[in-house]
């Protein structure tokens, strides 16, 4: 599914009222009916309805469902007005005319009023049309006050577009948000409804038409994408191939007290369909890794320190010409074998590499290697090893990690709640799925192992975000077996097989 940004709907609202000559009142009476109807759908038996309104359109928004709720709901409903009645929008006013004629009223907002602390502890629904998608500066004064009056609330709360305190285009929190059980988002969803932070106060995404023709909706993606699993698909196999037309993997990782890293890596790889993989680790952990792994196929490198050598580029450049895809770095160690095996590897080997753990930190000592690389490199970071890269902190996950793959010209995965797929091309995709059960040891290499397996096997940009799709969905069914709290690296790994069914052409 592909996302809109705030600039391109906003434009596309305005062709829609500008060119096709859609009434915006139309488009804002439709837009309340949807909102309505949530909070309809989720108020309590207390049946009072608090409604929070900006004086922009979005509150117009909020003006409009209160006026629905009284006329449906059989609830009592108050509406606020948090902001300066100058600032309202004319289609703002025109919606509080309309309720004025039902006996309603836009009440002035008055953060310290007692009797609205009062009202919000014995209220059946909330509904926060604050900001829309256009809020770009942090909450103060007023608004803010609202925020944390609505977040204080027991009821449940929907937002009208977004969350007021995210920002639609990156997911970042502008100081504080409102938590929301139901989001009603307008023509097309939003990447700051899928982005962390800003999408945990989203709760239910709903998207809802409201009469914009379909073509400016179509034209209004920002190259962003939701992936959930109906959008991918892996092919069914043809009954004449062998274990040859399925990629040849080489992982190259582990060190002493590391060897679980390469061995997940490696099983979930074998049970992502990979026809053959090989594992290449120091010696000094050889036999341990050879009786961990039955599918795989083990080999020693030079070692030094308990971790690889400056002489395993010899060793290991032997099994790439046979392979065809590599992944470099699970539990390898940060020792000098492995800064010389990461520069030999990126800028001499000419196949697909796939950087992970140890790997990654030795290209944040050295970024110009990414930019000699043989061949197409995807970088799979946890947000710290992203900040190493980076040489910052992450402020705006979208878009460091889109900007990144630009500059260096590979594709980022950046691992965390809704993990980012991002690609030189200005396009990023967007993991609908997984659980903070996968916050554990392990996930990371069998992310990396996945992403290899599926490169031996798929176009690239399908392989990436089909491997991401597969792990996130794997943990979802383990920790569905297990719970949160006992889901293993393992068990995403004997997972894979179910989650693999689902999308199986």
């Amino acid at each position: 599914m592909e996302l809109s940004d705030a600039k391109r709907m906003k434009s596309a609202d305005a062709a829609a009222i500008g060119e096709r000559g859609i009434d915006s009142l139309k488009l804002m009476e439709t837009a309340a009916t949807h909102v309505a109807e949530a909070a309809a759908d989720i108020m309590t038996d207390n049946r009072l309805a608090l409604v929070f309104c900006g004086p922009g359109n979005n509150g117009g928004d909020g003006v409009a469902a209160a006026r629905l709720l009284r006329r449906w709901a059989g609830a009592e409903v108050r509406a606020f007005l948090v902001g300066e009645r100058s600032k309202m929008t004319s289609d703002c006013r025109s919606m509080e005319e309309r309720l004025l004629e039902v006996g309603g009223k836009l009440e002035p907002f008055q953060a310290d009023d007692p009797a609205l602390s009062a009202l919000i502890q014995r209220a059946g629904v909330i509904v926060d049309a604050l900001f829309g998608v256009g809020l770009s500066r942090e909450l103060t004064g007023d608004a803010l006050a609202a925020v944390r009056l609505i977040n204080s609330a027991k009821c449940p709360v929907v937002a009208a577009d977004i969350a007021s305190g995210v920002s639609a285009d990156t997911g970042r929190i502008l100081g504080e948000a409102v938590h929301a059980d139901c989001t009603v988002t307008f023509s097309k969803a939003k990447p700051g409804h899928f982005i962390e932070p800003g999408c945990v106060c989203c709760g239910e995404l709903r998207v809802a038409d409201i009469g914009i023709p379909e073509d400016l909706v179509d034209a209004s993606g920002c190259g962003v994408y939701a992936i959930h699993g109906g959008d991918l698909r892996l092919p069914a196999r043809e009954r004449l191939t062998h274990k040859g037309d399925y990629g040849k993997l080489l992982i190259l990782g582990g060190s002493v007290g590391y060897t679980g890293a390469p061995s997940l890596c490696a099983k979930a790889a074998v049970r992502s369909g990979a026809g053959l993989v090989y594992l290449g680790v120091p010696k000094d952990i050889y036999e341990i890794t050879a009786v961990k792994n039955d599918e795989a196929m083990p080999f020693p490198l030079p070692s030094e320190a308990g971790g690889v050598s400056a002489e395993a580029w010899s060793a290991a450049a032997e099994r790439l010409h046979d392979c065809d895809v590599c992944v470099l770095g699970p539990g390898m160690g940060r020792g000098e074998g492995t800064l010389a095996l990461t520069q030999r590897l990126m800028t001499e080997a000419r196949l697909p590499v796939v950087a992970d753990a140890d790997a990654l930190w030795a290209i944040a000592q050295d970024l110009s290697v990414l930019k000699e690389a043989a061949a197409s490199v995807v970088l799979t970071p946890h947000e710290g090893e992203f900040a190493r890269l980076l040489g910052r902190p992450v402020e705006d996950r979208l878009n460091d990690a889109l900007g990144f793959a630009k500059a260096y010209g590979c594709a980022v995965v950046l691992k965390g709640h809704r993990t980012i797929c991002a690609f030189p091309d200005g396009k990023a995709y967007v993991i609908d799925a997984g659980n903070p059960g996968m916050a554990k040891g392990g996930s990371g290499d069998v992310l990396a192992g996945i992403v290899g397996a599926l490169l031996g096997q798929l176009p690239p940009r399908r392989a990436v975000v089909t491997a991401c799709w597969l792990h996130a969905r794997a943990g979802d069914i383990a920790a569905g077996r297990f719970g949160e709290y006992a889901v293993q690296a393992g068990d995403i790994i004997e997972a894979l097989a179910r989650a693999e069914t689902e999308i199986l052409a």
